[in-house]
């Protein structure tokens, strides 16, 4: 029987810095993102609750990667669906060798709304209206009850 081992990660995040696009000489497009997530926890000696920051590497590989450049800039919240892949080199400068584990991204899903325009601004949180609702069929004309009714639930 064939092991199976499994190497998924799921974040939900801030950019920490604008996507930085680049060009590799096949012509493939790679674009590096880094975001932060906090953990909450409880200080116990306090009482008061207590983020920490982590930071990640996300590397988004071709049309991806391009429209993520296009379309985010620092701040703006995504959540990326992916796996880890750890890689090691030598600093050309000081011969030392070096390590990281980095977040290549599957996905990456835009969170939020844009705000001011095409070429950045501010990003706010989406509504809580669903964005499609092609599903749901309209009510007939007349149907339905009035608006001082209760809500059902």
């Amino acid at each position: 029987m064939a092991s199976t081992n499994i190497n998924r990660v799921v974040l939900t995040g801030n950019l920490t810095r604008d996507p930085e696009l680049r060009s590799l000489p096949s012509g493939m497009s790679v674009c590096s993102l880094r975001i932060a997530t906090n953990t909450r926890r409880k200080d116990n000696s306090t009482g008061e609750w207590v983020d920490k920051p982590n930071y990640f590497d996300v590397t988004v590989w071709g049309a991806q990667g391009e429209n993520c450049a296009q379309y985010l800039a620092k701040g703006r919240p995504v959540a990326i669906d992916g796996r880890l892949e750890w890689r090691e080199w030598e600093e050309k400068e000081t011969g030392k060798k070096r390590q990281s584990v980095d977040i290549i991204a599957d996905s990456v899903q835009f969170l939020g709304s844009r705000e001011g325009g095409e070429n950045g601004g501010r990003f706010t949180p989406q509504s809580d209206v669903p964005a499609d609702t092609g599903d749901f069929e309209s009510a007939p004309a007349g149907a339905g009850g009035s608006a001082d009714d209760d809500i059902p639930f």
